[in-house]
């Protein structure tokens, strides 16, 4: 029998849970974060200053996570940026991932968003398979510049 998942706003019982996805993507993406980060992570995203998180749950356990936000941009009043997306290894390839995309994708078009993007890493192969199927890749390469 397979199990459907089901995708739920973040909520204070999530807080375990929520920190063991947000350290393994964190992770995954080889970027240092303090335990002061985390916390205000946690703190924004349980406020919904700005930014939204989401759950979703298999079998009764919390098994991925999204993180995403509405912004205006020059060209349009309001977009959506899905920042964070992350299931366990366990969960991948069971309908999570795109849950949680699809779920993100109706928020955005019921706040009037005329756009609906992520950025990943070129060599993230496993996820870049859901990401061909569901969106277009449009070619465009990222650039950091250092502020500190």
């Amino acid at each position: 029998m397979v199990q459907r998942v089901r995708i739920e706003p973040l909520q204070l019982q999530h807080r375990d849970a929520w920190s063991n996805l947000a350290r393994g993507y964190k992770a995954f993406y080889k970027t240092p974060t303090t335990d002061a980060e985390y916390d205000e992570a946690w703190r924004r995203l349980i406020a919904q200053d700005r930014v939204q998180g989401l759950v979703a749950v298999l079998g009764g356990e919390v098994v991925g996570l999204a993180h995403y936000l509405l912004h205006t941009s020059v060209w349009a009043d309001q977009v959506c940026y899905l920042q964070d997306l992350f299931t366990t290894p366990a969960a991948r390839g069971q309908g999570a991932a795109r849950a949680l995309i699809d779920t993100v994708a109706e928020r955005a078009r019921a706040a009037g968003a005329s756009r609906y993007y992520w950025l990943t890493q070129e060599n993230n192969a496993v996820a870049r398979v859901l990401y061909e199927r569901v969106a277009q890749h449009k070619g465009f390469i990222r650039y950091d510049y250092p502020l500190g």
